[in-house]
């Protein structure tokens, strides 16, 4: 029974609100932001500003248009430079009339695919760990979600697990590629053999590849729709946020057979209607960006990742070596095991370091299915000035270690 605040009987509501919590993600934002002074590290949205040509196109369609709805899923031009810049990597034509629908971001993306192809009681199988949107994405479809555990330090799967979870029903696998939180970019070989599972099943590989641009050497990103037969069996859920630097634009879109988008269109037009249509427009700048400047953000974040990382190993913090995306994993067990810290949460110790050190970072246990409390996030999408404040920031806790603080 729900009370109001006068101790007054309420309706219920639904339960499914009462099998996952807010996003901690945001909500170490919010705590962060309510601390001045703050560096937050945890929501990982960069400090720089989108390319030029995306801003200038941004300021002529401020005063040009269009500033009324487009076509629901998606302006005509957006739509077919978005076909021809994913053409690259799927490696066939895609029609931009049947083949894609744009978004309100990838998070609605994520939603609109998962509701496009979940019935109630889908099981659908994510890794762990895994970015939190997609435990609540599963549920708010009527999904069931089966874990399969990444292990550390390589983020290895075991290929069984996933056949016995299509054996079980599972109608679907999501894989983020890069992964948030541990950045782990799958290789060729695991994909094909993830691909080939779904193909023997009849099930759908949903891809989440945000972070597709932000690819660290050697390693090499693989779109799972370029695989052999995979393009019919395939949605591939993507973004414009972390290519552009423009988070806020919230542009997303999906990709897959038609039969498919033809039924994701219909769910889309009741979600959100449509994405934005001045900056549909504006965004065409970036899509339409030569190959260079993709190489240039992939050296700029290898530079970051680099700098950010030789930082952490001078304060002698523990952590994993991401091969994609703009995130890391540090492994705070050696303040757990301080008797001030002892009995601590993960969350408690993020909660003290915004209080103590001044820096934000992600609760680990928010990403993971397992019991894991020794691990915190951090981004480094943040420019070199604020890198450095952090990190001196973080080196005082080297002086918690030693006794000193």
């Amino acid at each position: 029974m729900s009370l109001d605040d006068k101790g007054r009987k309420m309706p219920e509501l639904s339960k499914r609100v009462g099998t996952f919590t807010d996003s901690v993600i945001r909500r170490m934002t919010r705590i962060s932001d309510a601390c001045p002074g703050s560096i937050n590290l945890s929501q990982g949205f960069p400090d720089f500003d989108p390319p030029k040509p995306l801003l200038d196109a941004l300021a002529e369609a401020a005063y040009k248009g269009p500033h009324q709805y487009s076509v629901t899923f998606g302006a005509e031009n957006f739509r077919e430079a978005l076909a021809k810049k994913a053409e690259r990597t799927i490696k066939r034509e895609i029609n931009p009339e049947t083949e894609i629908v744009v978004t309100c971001g990838g998070t609605e993306a994520m939603m609109c695919a998962m509701m496009t192809i979940c019935n109630p009681g889908d099981k659908v199988m994510v890794f762990s760990p895994f970015y939190e949107n997609y435990g609540a994405d599963a549920i708010l479809s009527g999904a069931e979600p089966i874990f399969i555990p990444l292990v550390p330090p390589e983020y290895s799967f075991d290929i069984n697990l996933i056949e016995q979870g299509f054996k079980d029903g599972a109608k679907a696998i999501i894989v983020c590629n890069p992964s948030n939180p541990c950045g782990k970019v799958f290789t060729k070989e695991e994909l094909t053999a993830i691909g080939n599972l779904a193909l023997k099943y009849d099930a759908f590989v949903v891809t989440d590849e945000v972070y597709e641009h932000i690819i660290y050497a050697p390693n090499v990103h693989t779109a799972v729709a370029s695989l052999p037969g995979m393009f019919d069996h395939t949605i591939t859920c993507n973004s414009l946020s972390k290519t552009y630097s423009i988070t806020g634009w919230r542009l997303g879109y999906l990709i897959g057979p038609e039969n498919v988008i033809e039924n994701a269109k219909k769910v889309h037009d009741f979600l959100t209607v449509g994405a934005a249509a001045p900056l549909q427009e504006a965004a065409v700048a970036g899509l339409t960006l030569p190959e260079s400047y993709y190489e240039e953000l992939g050296a700029l974040y290898t530079k970051k990742r680099d700098y950010f990382l030789a930082g952490l190993d001078r304060i002698g913090l523990k952590h994993n070596v991401p091969q994609g995306s703009y995130f890391v994993l540090v492994d705070i067990q050696d303040f757990l095991d301080l008797p001030r810290f002892k009995g601590w949460s993960d969350l408690q110790f993020c909660e003290w370091m915004i209080e103590n050190i001044g820096v934000a970072a992600v609760p680990g246990s928010s990403f993971f299915r397992e019991e894991v409390n020794n691990l915190i996030r951090l981004h480094f999408a943040r420019s070199k000035e604020t890198l450095d404040l952090a990190l001196d920031r973080l080196s005082k806790l080297r002086d918690v270690l030693d006794g000193k603080m």
